[in-house]
């Protein structure tokens, strides 16, 4: 009899272990659309959410929260300058083709403190995992090397950033996290994708879009530009050509 009790409740335990599943996320931002307008100097985007049981109720135990807030992709061509007698010049270059236009990852505590690199890499969460895809054939310490670069160059435009510690948890359910987009923000679709991770494992995910877009004057101008490339560069080198001809004339008079 003691031999069938003792059985019954490991088979019990292993039944209640069995059925426990994973959390699940509840996730929202403070603004579906960004219109950049005349004067607009950037904003704080408000990414905030909760982590639930699949019944609704509160999680039993402490999950890491990363949130990503990713811009649209793009092709684009780095160069590498280098000093030839006294004078810079375009040295080696590369083309990545899928470089974000911004990058914004915030966490509960370090990136490499919550999950390991292979992890990291394949849910791209931090700038040192970034998967820029280079293209055609390139040495592995130049591509590093170009990475960097370009990481760093949009790092110091304020288009790329990384805040170890900028989500908050209340009571094991709710969570926040602030990023921050800055006036030349890029405009385009957006994800944000929140990550709930547990024992270096991501056990939930979910997702919302932004979309940052030009309104007034600013959208006109843009949609010009790209639906009429030839006409708005003639036009931007004759107004360039007016405005100096027109300050040589009031400097003459003066």
């Amino acid at each position: 009899m003691k031999r069938l009790v003792h059985g019954l409740l490991g088979l019990t335990a292993l039944v209640m272990l069995g059925g426990a599943r994973d959390p699940i996320l509840v996730t929202e931002v403070s603004q579906h659309t960004i219109d950049l307008q005349q004067g607009f100097n950037g904003t704080d985007l408000l990414l905030f959410g909760a982590v639930l049981t699949p019944e609704g109720s509160r999680a039993a135990q402490d999950y890491d929260i990363v949130v990503v807030l990713k811009g649209p992709t793009q092709s684009i061509v780095l160069r590498e300058k280098q000093k030839i007698a006294g004078i810079w010049v375009n040295a080696a270059s590369t083309e990545f083709r899928s470089a974000p236009s911004y990058y914004a990852v915030a966490s509960t505590r370090p990136i490499d403190q919550i999950v390991d690199e292979k992890t990291a890499a394949i849910y791209e969460l931090g700038l040192k995992w970034l998967q820029l895809s280079p293209i055609g054939a390139i040495d592995p310490e130049e591509q590093a090397r170009f990475a960097a670069g370009l990481v760093e160059r949009n790092r110091d435009a304020g288009l790329y950033r990384e805040d170890e510690g900028g989500v908050s948890v209340s009571e094991q359910v709710l969570y926040q996290a602030r990023i921050r987009l800055p006036s030349q923000v890029p405009t385009g679709k957006y994800t944000a994708e929140t990550f709930a991770i547990a024992d270096g494992r991501v056990v939930a995910s979910a997702s919302s879009d932004v979309e940052v877009r030009k309104l007034g004057i600013e959208r006109a101008i843009a949609n010009f530009s790209e639906n009429y490339g030839l006409a708005y560069g003639l036009l931007a080198v004759f107004i360039s050509i007016g405005m100096g001809w027109l300050a040589g004339r009031l400097f003459a008079l003066v």
